[in-house]
């Protein structure tokens, strides 16, 4: 089974590589049903593995210029704070054991696992459905960028990703795009780029949150995270030849019935 999870953090990589968001969600289901590891501990290797893939996908699009600073700015310092914060004081903190019907726990790993296949349910949405009256919500959200106010909304919407990120271990990039498109107005292949630095940012500043909490293993740490980094080479290339538009529906049906099995199992088959 170890080498099947290797797999598919290639695979993760790859999907991060070329639509810039909603394979980095895949990190954790891998990490806790093929390799074997905790809620508490999936979630922050997680994010060091996303991290880290991000950190060297997000390169290419440096090079081509494909990165918005300023969007950097407003959206990921309160994202990075919020992320750091759950991992380093809340996530600890909860209780093993949150109280027990009959013979049903509502333990820290079902809350976590709920939470996070909730999250899965509403990528998978976000990936499948289509646009409609596409030009009344350009002229919306134009509208919306010249008021005075979008820079506390944007600061607000990477505090409430931060939290998300921090307490489910992934990304978030599904969230972060259309975020920069709607609110920042940033075009779809700056806010890709800028989506795995904010991703990058907010994971590994997350990760350090886990340091001196859970048990670290860094070989298997680094290999994955090659392994990963490896896949979004791949997808980054591939981004070339393959629209990553048509891809991401395919990709939302089987992110939605990953979702689903995690509910089912969490809840029926434990």
């Amino acid at each position: 089974m170890e080498y099947v999870g290797h797999i598919l953090f290639v695979f993760i990589g790859f999907t991060l590589g070329l639509i810039g968001g909603g394979g980095s969600i895949l990190g954790v289901p891998v990490l806790v049903y093929i390799l074997q590891y905790n809620a508490e501990v999936a979630t922050g290797y997680s994010l060091f593995i996303v991290g880290l893939s991000a950190l060297i996908g997000s390169f290419a699009f440096l090079r081509r210029g494909d990165i918005s600073f300023e969007a950097i700015l407003q959206f990921a310092l309160p994202a990075m704070v919020t992320v750091f914060c759950v991992r380093k004081f809340l996530i600890p903190r909860l209780p093993d054991v949150f109280f027990s019907v009959l013979s049903f726990e509502v333990s820290k790993q079902l809350v976590i696992m709920i939470v996070f296949s909730i999250l899965m349910l509403f990528s998978s949405w976000t990936m499948i459905r289509k646009g409609r009256n596409r030009n009344l919500k350009e002229l919306m959200w134009d509208e919306f960028y010249r008021m005075p106010f979008r820079i506390p909304v944007l600061m607000l919407l990477g505090v409430a990703v931060g939290f998300l990120s921090g307490f489910v271990g992934a990304g978030g990039g599904f969230m972060i795009i259309p975020v920069l498109v709607v609110f920042a107005r940033v075009p779809i292949k700056k806010a890709i780029g800028t989506s795995l630095c904010i991703i990058a940012i907010n994971s590994l500043i997350g990760f350090t949150g886990n340091i001196g909490s859970i048990p670290i293993d860094w070989r298997f740490l680094l290999i994955v995270s090659g392994l990963s980094v490896f896949g979004i080479i791949l997808g980054s290339y591939a981004g070339s030849f393959i629209s990553g538009k048509r891809l991401k529906p395919a990709f939302g049906y089987f992110t939605l019935c990953v979702g689903t099995f995690i509910i089912v199992k969490e809840l029926f088959f434990k």
